[in-house]
């Protein structure tokens, strides 16, 4: 399963997404209108990566561009691996 698969089945399940895995494109926005999410959404995401990849999101700086789409975050993990 790569980066891109697994980060797109932890989200959908931690932050019970209503949509399947197939539906959640690389370059949607992840908070953008498809989703609904918020500050408290972008905690949960960050401690998920954490746990299931082992990679931290430190700050804000380098989590802002890391948290548009999947496609940044996956590049994001893959870079700090």
């Amino acid at each position: 399963m790569s980066i891109k698969e697994k980060l797109k089945k932890v989200l959908i399940q931690s932050l019970n997404l209503e949509v399947t895995p197939e539906q959640f494109y690389d370059d949607d926005l992840i908070f953008g209108e498809k989703f609904g999410l918020d500050s408290i959404d972008a905690l949960e995401i960050i401690c998920q990566v954490d746990r299931h990849f082992g990679v931290a999101i430190r700050n804000m700086k380098e989590g802002r561009p890391a948290l548009q789409t999947i496609n940044s975050l996956a590049a994001f993990i893959e870079a700090h691996l």
